[in-house]
């Protein structure tokens, strides 16, 4: 393969896409920049390897590619690696133009070899982008909740109090998307600046089952989740962990359930001056927040306020 001088691809987001976490890992082993084939600074580069999988591209898309590469300054000099092969015309138009190019897997060398004898088989190695392993020991604070809703500035607050415990700590952050919504560059700007306030302390869990959520929300020490203005009653995030008897760290206002009280079964992030680490403070906010969760705040109190009766 000649030097190459960038590496293309179609998505560029590698909390969300395969074959962009595997661009994004291969640039930055070349020491190059990783691009989407439609940005207007891919124009400069002579020779970029094209790391395609076409089937992910949308109709409106595939013809905009065929266009490029035919009025693109590297439209003849580009290396491509294809992770799969489904004989499409803009596949083929790729595979003609292509100086050097690189399956894979061998399957998709052997499917070629008609077209490219000089077709080279490859792989793909390990795309694991922080393979971190978690600290047992410490204070755990544990935050999940809808993208668009996590709080950076909030997060300073939290930041600056773990700090001052002295103690060591961790933050694990789960994220859940609302249907229709895409887990965007939003996301994954807000998650790179909490990674800049938290540092190497920050672990990024992504999705998450109810069950994975329900046994961090047992086992570390704090819950933390915020909101533009303040907790509401119908925030089923916060409600869940009081309910699972997590100590919640959020932000309380006029609005927010009367039952929430700071220091009794909540933390407000902007009342607290220090965070609670004796374990009879925590054990008691853990009950009172259980307490609050199951029964003002609780199915049964719900379906009696609708006039019903729980079925037995």
């Amino acid at each position: 393969v000649r030097s190459v001088d960038g590496v293309l691809g179609y998505h560029v987001n590698p909390l969300t896409c395969g074959v962009a976490k595997f661009n994004l890992m291969l640039a930055r082993r070349l020491k190059v920049p990783m691009l989407g084939l439609f940005d207007g600074r891919a124009t400069s580069m002579t020779h970029p390897i094209l790391s395609l999988k076409l089937a992910e591209f949308s109709e409106p898309d595939i013809g905009a590619l065929m266009s490029l590469v035919g009025t693109a300054p590297w439209g003849q000099g580009f290396s491509l690696f294809l992770h799969a092969w489904t004989d499409t015309e803009a596949e083929r138009l790729l595979l003609s133009r292509a100086a050097t190019v690189l399956c894979g897997n061998s399957e998709l060398v052997e499917e070629l070899r008609g077209r490219r004898p000089d077709a080279q088989s490859s792989w793909c190695p390990s795309t694991l982008l922080e393979p971190q392993r978690f600290r047992g020991e410490g204070i755990s604070v544990f935050a999940f909740g809808m993208a668009h809703k996590v709080r950076s500035e909030s997060h300073r607050a939290v930041h600056s109090l773990l700090e001052r415990t002295g103690k060591p700590y961790s933050v694990y952050l789960s994220t859940a998307l609302h249907e229709g919504t895409a887990f965007d560059e939003r996301f994954t700007l807000v998650f790179d600046e909490l990674q800049e306030i938290y540092g190497e302390h920050i672990y990024f869990l992504g999705y998450m089952s109810d069950t994975a959520v329900y046994n961090y929300l047992i086992d570390t020490t704090f819950f933390a989740a915020f909101f533009d203005k303040g907790v509401r009653a119908n925030n089923t995030t916060v409600n869940a962990a009081m309910e699972c008897g997590s100590v919640v760290i959020t932000n309380l206002d006029a609005h927010s359930p009367d039952v929430f009280d700071h220091m009794h079964n909540v933390i407000d992030i902007h009342r607290c001056e220090a965070l609670p680490t004796e374990p009879a403070v925590l054990e008691s906010l853990a009950a009172n927040a259980r307490t609050a969760a199951s029964r003002a705040l609780g199915w049964e109190a719900l379906v009696s306020q609708l006039g019903g009766t729980r079925r037995e």
